[in-house]
């Protein structure tokens, strides 16, 4: 559809107006803008912008501050147009800026809130698209806002935790690595230069440590490229249907890191699942929803077999309860909240356990991490620091072997 770049005065305020508008021919946009007791000034077509402001992604702390501010504002008793001017003037982010511009204008043109965001499918996924809608169709756009908001604070702050949790073992092995290359490949073949014109039989774990010295100098040109053709093998593997399959069902059962896996997901299903149900969506739309943003397959497929047991008129504690990746305590609170009508709270409690168990397991595993990180780097090193001072330990015997 044509898009038209307008200016036009508010007729009751006398307010000067600069937007665009969508609509089928220009005197169709004269129209709409008339009907909306705008003064047109001017009226151009221009190219749509649909498809510059909805090809890029926005950080997660953007969308937060947008939604907590437009929450804030909303209730205030700001309109919705007025408020998304003023958050697009102060947006620095150029992508979350021209998204909120496009959403502004076509709330502008007399779209809905949530019609306007499905457009940015990038920014807004279908979890927040269904959160507002309710919101709009309930009259408490505020308050889903507000829940919305509080959600996506908790999802980046975990989110967070993760990363920052496993930062330091990262850097710490890529170092490792970095140190045991250089150290193998220039300085090993130095000293292994200077014991070889001894002339003498070396002790065996240095002969050990110049035979790999000198295999991966021969073959580093060859292992860098296909290690790297590995990892990028593996995350193109990962990427497919099959791929993805595989890796969820074993990431799951890692030890150690497979329990944290399992719990942020569980997480992540109990906290949606509640805001949902809290906003009013349909349980069966709320299903699908969760099952697209859970993040495992074997749980999504697990939520899909739920959902069309609950069509036929199963409970939600029973028709998850068939499925091992949910865990007893889990299925009882749900069990709970359904006796009780307060399914949401209890979710939102669960929420909250499984968000301090990852923290306590995080700090703990960082806790535990750096130590043997630390021993494991002072063997490597260590260790061939050692294999190279071994010959010069025995130099007496190196250079004037027994029976001479």
């Amino acid at each position: 559809m044509p898009s038209f770049v307008y200016t036009a005065r508010e007729v009751g305020s006398g307010r000067q107006i600069k937007n665009s508008i969508e609509a089928s021919t220009e005197q169709a946009a004269v129209v709409s803008l008339l009907n909306r007791n705008l003064l047109i000034l001017s009226i151009s077509e221009t190219m749509s912008k649909k498809g510059k402001t909805s090809g890029g992604t926005v950080p997660l702390a953007d969308l937060v501050v947008f939604t907590r501010q437009l929450a804030t504002m909303i209730d205030a008793g700001l309109a919705m147009v007025q408020s998304l001017q003023a958050l697009a003037e102060q947006t620095t982010h150029k992508v979350m800026r021209d998204v909120i511009k496009d959403v502004c204008s076509r709330v502008e043109g007399g779209d809905g809130f949530s019609a306007a965001l499905i457009k940015h499918p990038k920014v807004f996924n279908k979890l927040y698209v269904c959160m507002v809608d309710a919101g709009e169709k309930g009259g408490l756009l505020a308050d889903i806002l507000a829940r919305l908001a509080t959600y996506l604070e908790n999802t980046a702050r975990l989110r967070k935790k993760v990363k920052s949790a496993m930062m330091y073992p990262t850097v710490v092995t890529v170092v490792a690595i970095a140190i045991t290359i250089f150290l193998l490949v220039r300085v090993v073949p130095v000293f292994g230069d200077i014991f070889k014109g001894f002339g003498a039989k070396l002790p065996l774990p240095t002969l050990y440590l110049i035979a790999v010295s000198e295999f991966l100098q021969k073959t580093i040109l060859y292992i860098l490229p296909a290690v790297a053709g590995a990892v990028y093998g593996w995350f193109a593997f990962i990427k497919t249907k099959s791929g993805r399959e595989f890796w969820d069902r074993t990431r799951i059962k890692l030890p150690i890191f497979g329990a944290i896996a399992h719990k942020i997901c569980l997480a992540r299903f109990t906290r949606t699942l509640a805001s949902l149900i809290r906003s009013g969506v349909p349980i069966l739309e709320v299903l699908n929803i969760v099952a697209n943003t859970c993040g495992n397959v074997v749980m999504e497929k697990a939520i899909r077999t739920s959902s069309n047991d609950i069509e036929r008129g199963e409970g939600i504690s029973t028709s998850l309860g068939k499925h091992p990746i949910f865990p007893t305590m889990i299925i009882r609170m749900i069990t709970a909240g359904e006796q009780t009508g307060k399914i949401d709270s209890m979710l939102e409690r669960v929420a909250d356990f499984l968000d301090e168990e990852i923290e306590t397991t995080l700090s703990g595993l960082t806790s535990l991490i750096e130590p043997l990180l630390i021993v494991f780097l002072g063997v490597v090193v260590g260790g061939i620091v050692i294999c190279m001072f071994l010959p010069i330990f025995k130099m007496s015997e190196i250079i004037n072997p027994p029976g001479k």
